[in-house]
């Protein structure tokens, strides 16, 4: 037999007059959007003074808000677990305090806002400005085309400028894998080395590389315009010294400025969302990287294994490890190549020891859906596991300036696994240059 003494009796009647309630405002709209509102600090409040989506197109990769703290880079819908916007922006960590989505909802072309949640990733490296997601619940009954983001949930969105919420509509992938480069910068240069890169991808697998381009050199712009004609390479103007002090450092107490290496960990979140929807899997890597496989001929054939032994796993990150350029061998000197500013690396084929008791940075190929926010070498937050691949399956090839500058020539390991793609390495890159340099 079971007991209900009175405090029972008056919880289960509470219970029946708030459903009761819940029914009625369910019919009410009103009324359930203002419960919603108290739920839910991200819930939408309905087209204010009755106005209707305005504002101006937003037509730069950056664009910086009134405040000159807040600059939005593009916004992307993601329902992985709420249908929400996620904006990827840069914020000022701490003078940053509130934002607003102003959604323009479709077919009524109405206006409705969200608070939204400011989540400044964790690897700001000391920097006061940082890489953000700026996060709105998007409102019921609303698939909105565009959005703007505002300090206040009040005012005229004629001067706001208005973003295209990107991957609205579900895509079948168009490319396996895609390769985000960011950023290029410094006036880059290295025109050879970036010939050679280009085309190892295209020979791993690659059909897109994707490259935030702050400045290089004129010959370089020639290099960047036969790819992209060709259909390989998309170009996001990264003019972020415009509107920020950067920084060429990693870490805020290298350089004292606003934002470290060029606003690079913003690029590659945003290439990540970029793509999506559009690509199998996202090669997170440098222009002077490569990953090499030692155990397939390709990238596809070397993923499908990893995925297969590592059921659920989103992320893959590969050993870094260095080929210096100021060691070289006579086999590969092309002459014609000679005239080319930059590295030939095919020449280079002796790589550093590891050092176990220093830490080895890595590069990632991840699938992007499982992806939330990223670092450079590791990611901040996914769905699943992230694994280290083996280094007898592929390491990163990342010809540069040397870590370990004072070995003699016979303590470096000659690795010639490169090596293995040198005709058609070779062909494709005398292609390119007799198009472009020579």
């Amino acid at each position: 037999m079971i007991h209900c003494g009175k405090k029972h009796i008056c919880a289960v009647l509470a219970c029946i007059m708030f459903a009761s309630f819940l029914i009625c405002s369910w019919k009410d709209p009103q009324l359930q959007n203002n419960i919603a509102r108290k739920i839910f600090p991200q819930a939408t409040t309905a087209n204010p003074a009755g106005q209707l989506c305005r504002g101006k197109p937003a037509q730069n990769a950056i664009t910086p808000l009134e405040d000159n703290r807040t600059f939005i880079i593009s916004p992307y819908f993601d329902d992985r677990e709420s249908k929400v916007t996620r904006v990827i922006g840069i914020v000022h960590h701490e003078d940053v305090k509130q934002l607003y989505c102003w959604f323009c909802c479709q077919p009524d072309g109405k206006i409705y806002i969200s608070k939204a949640n400011i989540d400044v990733h964790s690897d700001r490296f000391g920097f006061p400005y940082g890489a953000t997601d700026i996060v709105c619940l998007e409102p019921e009954n609303c698939d909105p085309t565009h959005v703007s983001i505002h300090q206040s949930p009040s005012g005229n969105t004629d001067q706001l400028p208005r973003f295209e919420i990107k991957n609205r509509k579900a895509e079948t992938f168009s490319v396996d894998f895609t390769v985000c480069i960011s950023a290029m910068f410094g006036n880059y240069n290295n025109v050879l080395q970036f010939i050679q890169s280009m085309e190892m991808y295209k020979i791993l697998g690659a059909q897109k590389v994707v490259i935030y381009k702050n400045n290089c050199s004129h010959l370089m712009e020639k290099v960047l315009k036969f790819y992209m004609e060709e259909g390989t390479v998309e170009i996001i103007p990264w003019p972020i010294n415009s509107h920020l002090k950067v920084s060429s450092k990693w870490h805020f107490s290298m350089d004292a400025k606003d934002i470290g290496y060029y606003g690079q960990i913003t690029a590659l979140n945003d290439c990540i969302y970029r793509n999506m929807q559009r690509s199998k899997f996202v090669v997170l890597n440098d222009a002077d990287e490569i990953i090499l496989p030692l155990k397939h001929p390709d990238w596809k054939t070397m993923m499908s294994s990893l995925q297969e032994q590592n059921p659920g796993t989103g992320v893959f990150l590969f050993e870094n490890h260095i080929f210096p350029e100021t060691v070289s061998t006579h086999v590969f000197n092309i002459s014609s190549w000679n005239t080319v500013p930059g590295v030939n690396i095919l020449q280079h084929v002796h790589r550093e020891p590891d050092r176990k008791e220093v830490f080895n940075p890595r590069k990632m190929i991840i699938d992007p859906r499982k992806v939330i926010q990223t670092s450079v070498h590791s990611v901040l937050r996914a769905y699943g596991n992230s694994v280290n691949v083996p280094m007898d399956v592929a390491l990163i090839y990342h010809c540069r300036v040397p870590h370990q500058g004072n070995l003699p020539r016979e303590s470096l390991i000659r690795d010639t696994t490169l090596w293995r793609y040198n005709s058609s390495l070779i062909m494709n890159v005398n292609k390119v240059l007799y198009q472009t340099v020579l």
